[in-house]
């Protein structure tokens, strides 16, 4: 019988790449080939407890190792990215994405640009936004959900994680993040809500993730 765990359950396949491994010891070698083993094992000391993770439960819960797994949820996985890069990266998809948008705008007659007259005005319009944000949030879903990575961060080296085990994240995870990030860019303040949501990872201790991080518990690590 299949150990796979039902579709939209939210839960990782036990064969994600990029899933989290408990150190060598508890039930591996240390030559496993996962891209997540320790080096905690042997005559070395754990990583320091932390109390847990910051949302509670999950295979780091308060005060221990539950599960074989280090107190600190970000033992075992790779550096977390650079917010440098990270805003790069966010850059080359809002092209890539907003070329197409404007593509489409233009085969459905949608304009940003009204004429009165000898007059022009700009105003963004209802339709406009709505595809604008149906095509960055299918964008961004589809590719996070599917390789953790759009395709600025592949280029940049970067990925998307689960703060909890390091894996991919699911559909609806990856939905939940690009919701939050997207929805307020396409209907009301694009700019100002992309360095706040985006910005946020600059600051944040000790993760370093936006709001839409935040949102999914999720956090994002260099591939390089």
């Amino acid at each position: 019988m299949s150990t796979e765990p039902p579709p939209g359950s939210g839960q990782p396949p036990e064969d994600d790449p990029f899933r989290k491994q408990p150190p060598p010891g508890e039930g591996q070698g240390p030559g496993s080939g996962s891209p997540y083993d320790t080096p905690y094992g042997g005559s070395q000391p754990p990583p320091p407890s932390y109390g847990g993770g910051p949302y509670g439960g999950g295979p780091y819960g308060a005060g221990g190792d539950e599960g074989g797994y280090p107190a600190d949820p970000l033992a075992g996985m790779p550096p977390l990215a650079d917010s440098g890069r990270r805003t790069l990266a966010r850059i080359i998809d809002m092209i890539l994405v907003g070329i197409v948008v404007v593509l489409v705008t233009l085969a459905f007659g949608v304009s940003e640009y009204q004429m009165h007259g000898e007059r022009i005005s700009a105003g963004r319009s209802l339709a406009q936004s709505v595809i604008a944000a149906v095509l960055f949030v299918a964008y961004d879903t589809l590719l996070i959900a599917k390789t953790g990575q759009t395709l600025g961060k592949k280029w940049l080296g970067m990925r998307v994680a689960n703060l909890n085990d390091g894996a991919t994240p699911s559909g609806q995870t990856s939905l939940m993040r690009a919701l939050v990030l997207w929805l307020p860019f396409a209907f009301c303040c694009a700019c100002v809500w992309t360095i706040i949501c985006g910005g946020w990872s600059f600051f944040d201790k000790p993760y370093k993730q936006g709001l839409h991080d935040k949102a999914a518990k999720t956090v994002v690590v260099s591939t390089r």
